[in-house]
């Protein structure tokens, strides 16, 4: 049977792979493992159609555990991690499937301080799914109830405005893209507070429009925008607004390796005498990172650090090594000061305070930062766990690692959020790389169908 859980919690086709019945049972199990009879956790949705079947069934599942849950309707996921944190909440579950497409949606744990779960947590949970029912229930007088709780994430909007207030982007005109998602209502409001003149983008979610043609997967529609405005530079967020990319002045997309390249340098300056201090040296990114970062950082005294793809194991690099910053290539980006979590407007705030503290634009900042040429893949595949097992695809790995010689990497890894083999190539020659990736998507398409 296939583990439930992949990097970002357990994702599926909404009502087909993905039924109300596993949020029912997600419900019971988080109640009974993670909270108790007598408490309450935190439940927050994207701008998904099937957001309000998965809430309403999760709810049915913690209340019958004597386990209240408060209703925080449409946040983006790090709002709801904040609340879990900041109230009194034993747990918290975010129903969202990020940057998928409409049909997807998901359904994500967090722990009492807003942290997602380790995977041994998770492994109980889901042993616990598979036999919900079995669980022991509440008897009718202590039974849990649903709180409507909309009003809670003004605690989040006060905390990030407060953030943004530290920040003087007065005179820069800004556009936001919020990938018709969940900061369509916040996001706007929080980086005014900054004192930029902000337009914002796809922000009138109908329930199928989320992450269409909008947001930090496809982010043209911001480019154009700020070329056509003339705006200083853009934002892109993504549907539950955990991660960012950027659009500098010329529309140039600056992806979250360039992001975090930027944020690390200016701390390494910041830092002056002491790179050695992990939170100011030390970078903290994915293998899937680009070498380019990397070689940035190292040239500026600072030290990276590289873990499996995930925020969550981003997260536990950083308190392993004492990064205060790290992140991912697709633009979650954690600074430790403000979050325990990717925000993508926190991420925002933070290119603000670099590029008007230092005077200069994002495309000037972004020139330190060269990436060596990379291609990403996602194949979809039936046996997307079976390639190590595969001797034509190993052999092929193994030519294009001895092509690209010692300046290339090959990647290849089973996605955690959907049915595909994810295949990066990255090397020194652009079209070898590019040769590569399409030849081993191909190759492990026909062998993995």
């Amino acid at each position: 049977m296939p583990r439930l859980f992949g990097t970002d919690g357990i994702r599926g086709v909404a009502n087909v792979d993905l039924k109300p019945s596993t949020a029912f049972a997600l419900g019971r199990a988080t109640a009974h493992r993670l909270v108790g009879e007598g408490g309450s956790i935190v439940v927050g949705r994207d701008t998904r159609r099937s957001g309000d079947m998965f809430v309403t069934a999760i709810a049915a599942g913690a209340t019958s555990m004597g386990v209240s849950v408060h209703s925080v309707g449409i946040v983006p996921t790090p709002a709801l991690a904040f609340l879990a944190a900041e109230g009194d909440f034993t747990a918290g579950i975010m129903v969202s499937a990020s940057h998928n497409p409409a049909e997807d949606n998901g359904l994500k744990v967090l722990d009492a301080d807003g942290l997602k779960l380790d995977d041994a947590v998770e492994d109980e949970l889901e042993q616990l799914i598979w036999r919900a029912d079995e669980l022991a229930g509440a008897p009718p007088e202590r039974l849990g109830i649903v709180v409507d709780a909309h009003d809670l994430i003004e605690r989040y909007v006060a905390h990030r405005e407060q953030l943004a207030r530290r920040v003087d982007a007065s005179g820069l005109r800004i556009v936001l893209d919020c990938a018709n998602g969940s900061a369509s209502e916040v996001g706007g409001r929080i980086l005014a507070a900054t004192g930029a003149n902000v337009e914002v983008i796809n922000a009138d979610p109908d329930g199928q429009n989320i992450n269409l043609h909008a947001g930090a997967t496809d982010p043209a529609a911001l480019a154009r925008r700020v070329l056509e405005s003339g705006a200083d530079l853009g934002f892109a967020v993504d549907g539950d607004a955990d991660r960012l990319v950027a659009v500098d002045g010329s529309g140039r997309v600056v992806d979250g390796d360039r992001i975090l390249g930027v944020l690390a340098l200016e701390r390494l300056a910041r830092g002056g005498a002491s790179p050695d201090d992990p939170a100011v040296g030390t970078l903290v990114v994915s293998v899937l990172s680009n070498g380019g970062l990397q070689h940035a950082v190292e040239a500026a005294g600072g030290t990276v650090v590289r873990t499996p793809v995930g925020d969550k194991y981003i997260l536990e690099g950083m308190q392993v090594s004492g990064a205060g910053l790290g992140g991912e290539k697709s633009g979650h980006v954690i600074v430790r000061e403000h979050t325990t979590s990717g925000d993508g407007i926190v991420t925002a705030l933070e290119v603000l305070r670099v590029t008007t503290a230092a005077r200069r634009s994002l495309a000037d900042l972004v020139e330190s930062i060269t990436l060596l040429p990379q291609e990403q893949r996602a194949v979809k595949v039936r046996h997307k766990e079976q390639w190590e097992g595969d001797p034509a695809l190993l052999r092929a790995i193994a030519d294009a690692e001895r092509r690209l010689g010692s300046g290339g990497r090959v990647l290849v890894r089973p996605s955690g959020t959907e049915p595909a083999l994810r295949v990066m190539v990255e090397g020194e020659d652009r079209e070898l790389v590019r040769e590569l990736a399409d030849a081993l998507s191909t190759l492990a398409e026909q062998r993995l169908h």
